[in-house]
Protein backbone atom coordinates (compact mmCIF):
# COMPACT_ATOMS: atom_id res chain seq x y z
CA UNK A 1 0.00 0.00 0.00
CA UNK A 2 1.05 3.40 -0.53
CA UNK A 3 0.48 6.55 1.73
CA UNK A 4 1.45 9.83 2.12
CA UNK A 5 2.83 11.02 5.63
CA UNK A 6 1.46 14.54 6.67
CA UNK A 7 3.46 16.23 9.24
CA UNK A 8 2.66 19.96 10.23
CA UNK A 9 4.82 21.55 12.74
CA UNK A 10 5.56 24.69 14.12
CA UNK A 11 8.98 25.40 15.57
CA UNK A 12 9.89 21.64 15.89
CA UNK A 13 13.60 22.11 14.68
CA UNK A 14 14.96 19.66 17.85
CA UNK A 15 12.88 16.92 16.86
CA UNK A 16 12.21 16.88 12.70
CA UNK A 17 15.87 15.42 11.76
CA UNK A 18 15.28 12.34 14.43
CA UNK A 19 11.62 11.73 13.55
CA UNK A 20 12.52 11.93 10.05
CA UNK A 21 15.09 9.37 10.80
CA UNK A 22 12.89 7.05 12.37
CA UNK A 23 10.05 7.19 10.05
CA UNK A 24 12.64 5.71 7.41
CA UNK A 25 14.43 3.22 9.61
CA UNK A 26 10.21 1.44 10.84
CA UNK A 27 8.77 1.88 6.80
CA UNK A 28 11.67 0.27 4.59
CA UNK A 29 9.30 -2.30 3.53
CA UNK A 30 6.66 0.58 2.53
CA UNK A 31 6.03 2.94 -0.67
CA UNK A 32 5.58 6.94 0.70
CA UNK A 33 6.55 9.80 0.86
CA UNK A 34 6.69 12.09 3.76
CA UNK A 35 5.27 15.84 3.71
CA UNK A 36 6.40 18.31 6.55
CA UNK A 37 4.17 21.18 6.39
CA UNK A 38 5.95 24.57 8.15
CA UNK A 39 4.23 26.84 10.01
CA UNK A 40 6.28 29.89 9.29
CA UNK A 41 8.54 28.48 12.26
CA UNK A 42 10.67 31.32 13.67
CA UNK A 43 13.56 28.80 15.49
CA UNK A 44 15.29 27.47 12.28
CA UNK A 45 13.11 24.98 11.38
CA UNK A 46 13.37 26.04 7.59
CA UNK A 47 17.09 25.44 7.37
CA UNK A 48 16.77 21.99 8.70
CA UNK A 49 13.80 21.18 6.59
CA UNK A 50 16.09 22.13 3.34
CA UNK A 51 18.22 20.32 4.23
CA UNK A 52 16.20 16.79 4.88
CA UNK A 53 14.26 17.58 1.41
CA UNK A 54 18.11 17.40 -0.11
CA UNK A 55 18.86 14.62 1.99
CA UNK A 56 15.47 12.26 1.23
CA UNK A 57 14.36 11.64 -2.19
CA UNK A 58 10.87 10.92 -0.83
CA UNK A 59 10.41 14.06 1.54
CA UNK A 60 9.05 17.17 0.09
CA UNK A 61 8.55 20.76 2.66
CA UNK A 62 5.51 22.99 2.74
CA UNK A 63 6.13 26.62 3.73
CA UNK A 64 2.86 28.32 4.73
CA UNK A 65 3.31 31.90 4.30
CA UNK A 66 -0.18 32.63 5.85
CA UNK A 67 0.23 35.17 8.98
CA UNK A 68 -2.20 33.24 11.08
CA UNK A 69 -0.61 29.74 12.47
CA UNK A 70 -3.15 26.80 11.69
CA UNK A 71 -2.75 23.47 12.20
CA UNK A 72 -5.93 22.18 10.51
CA UNK A 73 -4.94 24.72 7.39
CA UNK A 74 -1.49 23.38 7.75
CA UNK A 75 -2.67 19.88 7.26
CA UNK A 76 -4.99 20.78 4.48
CA UNK A 77 -2.07 21.97 2.35
CA UNK A 78 -0.36 18.83 3.17
CA UNK A 79 -3.74 16.97 1.92
CA UNK A 80 -3.67 18.96 -0.92
CA UNK A 81 -0.16 18.06 -2.75
CA UNK A 82 -0.13 14.22 -1.56
CA UNK A 83 0.74 12.06 -4.22
CA UNK A 84 -1.22 9.17 -2.29
CA UNK A 85 -5.03 7.97 -1.81
CA UNK A 86 -3.64 7.16 1.97
CA UNK A 87 -3.18 9.69 3.97
CA UNK A 88 -1.32 9.83 7.48
CA UNK A 89 -1.36 12.28 9.89
CA UNK A 90 1.10 12.87 12.64
CA UNK A 91 2.82 15.20 14.94
CA UNK A 92 6.35 16.50 14.53
CA UNK A 93 7.20 16.87 18.06
CA UNK A 94 7.99 12.82 18.68
CA UNK A 95 5.13 11.50 21.13
CA UNK A 96 3.62 9.79 18.18
CA UNK A 97 6.22 7.10 17.46
CA UNK A 98 6.68 5.98 14.05
CA UNK A 99 6.64 2.03 15.12
CA UNK A 100 2.99 2.22 15.15
CA UNK A 101 2.31 2.90 11.31
CA UNK A 102 2.73 -0.92 10.31
CA UNK A 103 0.62 -1.91 13.28
CA UNK A 104 -2.04 1.09 12.05
CA UNK A 105 -1.43 0.24 8.28
CA UNK A 106 -2.11 -3.53 9.54
CA UNK A 107 -5.85 -3.11 10.92
CA UNK A 108 -6.53 -0.26 7.89
CA UNK A 109 -6.03 -3.09 4.83
CA UNK A 110 -7.40 -5.80 7.37
CA UNK A 111 -10.69 -4.16 7.83
CA UNK A 112 -10.86 -1.61 4.87
CA UNK A 113 -11.35 1.11 7.30
CA UNK A 114 -11.78 4.66 6.65
CA UNK A 115 -9.66 5.55 9.57
CA UNK A 116 -7.22 4.25 11.72
CA UNK A 117 -6.54 6.12 15.14
CA UNK A 118 -3.81 6.02 17.29
CA UNK A 119 -5.62 6.86 20.85
CA UNK A 120 -4.73 7.82 24.32
CA UNK A 121 -7.34 5.97 26.33
CA UNK A 122 -7.70 8.81 28.52
CA UNK A 123 -11.07 7.23 30.14
CA UNK A 124 -9.56 4.71 31.58
CA UNK A 125 -5.79 5.49 32.20
CA UNK A 126 -3.72 8.47 33.28
CA UNK A 127 -1.26 9.27 30.50
CA UNK A 128 2.16 10.22 31.98
CA UNK A 129 3.44 12.09 28.97
CA UNK A 130 0.24 14.15 29.30
CA UNK A 131 0.25 17.10 32.25
CA UNK A 132 -3.10 16.98 34.38
CA UNK A 133 -4.69 20.54 32.82
CA UNK A 134 -3.87 18.65 29.57
CA UNK A 135 -5.24 15.85 29.97
CA UNK A 136 -8.30 16.96 32.14
CA UNK A 137 -9.19 19.18 29.02
CA UNK A 138 -8.75 16.15 26.48
CA UNK A 139 -11.51 14.57 29.13
CA UNK A 140 -13.72 17.02 29.08
CA UNK A 141 -13.66 17.83 25.25
CA UNK A 142 -14.27 14.07 24.32
CA UNK A 143 -17.07 13.87 26.61
CA UNK A 144 -18.33 16.93 24.54
CA UNK A 145 -17.89 15.21 21.41
CA UNK A 146 -19.88 12.11 22.72
CA UNK A 147 -22.44 14.22 23.96
CA UNK A 148 -23.31 16.32 20.88
CA UNK A 149 -22.31 14.33 18.09
CA UNK A 150 -21.87 10.21 19.19
CA UNK A 151 -19.24 8.23 20.33
CA UNK A 152 -16.98 7.18 17.09
CA UNK A 153 -13.89 6.42 18.28
CA UNK A 154 -12.52 6.82 22.01
CA UNK A 155 -10.24 9.95 21.59
CA UNK A 156 -11.04 12.32 18.66
CA UNK A 157 -8.48 14.76 19.52
CA UNK A 158 -6.02 12.68 18.77
CA UNK A 159 -3.58 14.01 16.49
CA UNK A 160 -1.93 10.61 14.69
CA UNK A 161 -4.77 8.84 12.46
CA UNK A 162 -4.58 7.17 8.98
CA UNK A 163 -7.63 7.70 6.76
CA UNK A 164 -8.79 7.52 2.94
CA UNK A 165 -7.70 11.27 1.22
CA UNK A 166 -10.93 10.74 -0.84
CA UNK A 167 -13.18 12.05 2.60
CA UNK A 168 -10.92 15.07 2.45
CA UNK A 169 -11.80 15.96 -0.60
CA UNK A 170 -15.86 14.88 -0.71
CA UNK A 171 -15.88 16.76 2.87
CA UNK A 172 -13.80 19.88 2.28
CA UNK A 173 -16.07 22.38 1.19
CA UNK A 174 -18.07 21.97 4.87
CA UNK A 175 -15.11 21.06 7.05
CA UNK A 176 -14.34 23.90 9.64
CA UNK A 177 -10.47 23.84 9.04
CA UNK A 178 -9.71 25.44 11.44
CA UNK A 179 -7.53 24.88 15.02
CA UNK A 180 -5.46 22.39 16.02
CA UNK A 181 -7.11 19.20 15.64
CA UNK A 182 -8.51 17.99 12.33
CA UNK A 183 -9.32 14.78 13.14
CA UNK A 184 -12.63 15.69 15.01
CA UNK A 185 -13.66 17.62 11.59
CA UNK A 186 -12.80 14.93 9.11
CA UNK A 187 -14.58 12.09 11.23
CA UNK A 188 -18.06 14.21 11.63
CA UNK A 189 -18.29 15.09 8.27
CA UNK A 190 -20.34 12.39 7.73
CA UNK A 191 -22.69 10.05 9.59
CA UNK A 192 -21.00 6.60 9.19
CA UNK A 193 -17.70 5.76 8.96
CA UNK A 194 -15.88 2.49 9.43
CA UNK A 195 -13.12 3.95 12.42
CA UNK A 196 -10.98 1.48 14.19
CA UNK A 197 -8.74 2.79 17.06
CA UNK A 198 -5.53 1.55 17.83
CA UNK A 199 -4.02 1.73 21.64
CA UNK A 200 -0.68 3.81 21.24
CA UNK A 201 1.49 4.84 24.30
CA UNK A 202 2.57 8.48 23.18
CA UNK A 203 6.30 9.38 24.50
CA UNK A 204 6.85 12.35 26.67
CA UNK A 205 7.91 15.69 24.17
CA UNK A 206 11.51 15.90 24.74
CA UNK A 207 12.11 19.44 22.83
CA UNK A 208 10.10 22.67 22.34
CA UNK A 209 6.90 23.57 23.72
CA UNK A 210 3.16 22.01 23.92
CA UNK A 211 1.09 24.14 21.42
CA UNK A 212 -1.98 23.58 23.43
CA UNK A 213 -3.54 26.74 25.17
CA UNK A 214 -6.45 28.64 26.29
CA UNK A 215 -7.17 29.83 22.73
CA UNK A 216 -7.09 26.68 21.16
CA UNK A 217 -9.58 25.46 23.50
CA UNK A 218 -11.68 28.47 22.73
CA UNK A 219 -11.47 27.70 18.84
CA UNK A 220 -12.73 23.88 19.56
CA UNK A 221 -16.15 25.27 21.84
CA UNK A 222 -16.27 27.21 18.21
CA UNK A 223 -15.20 24.13 16.33
CA UNK A 224 -18.15 22.41 17.91
CA UNK A 225 -20.59 25.09 17.87
CA UNK A 226 -19.76 24.93 13.89
CA UNK A 227 -20.47 21.11 13.87
CA UNK A 228 -24.16 21.36 15.41
CA UNK A 229 -25.36 24.24 13.16
CA UNK A 230 -24.10 22.56 9.68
Amino acid sequence: MKFSIIIPIFNEKNNISLLASKINSYLKKYKYEIIFVDDSSTDGSKNILLKLNKKYKNLRVIFRKDKIRDLAKSCGDGFEISKFDNVIVMDGDLQHKPKYIPKMLTVYQKYNCDFVIGVRNLIKNRVKSLSFFRQSASFIIIKFFEIFFGKRTIDPMSGFFLFKKKIYIKNKKKLFLKGFKILADLIYSERKFLIKDVIIKFDYRRKGKSKLNFKVLLILLQFIFFKLIN
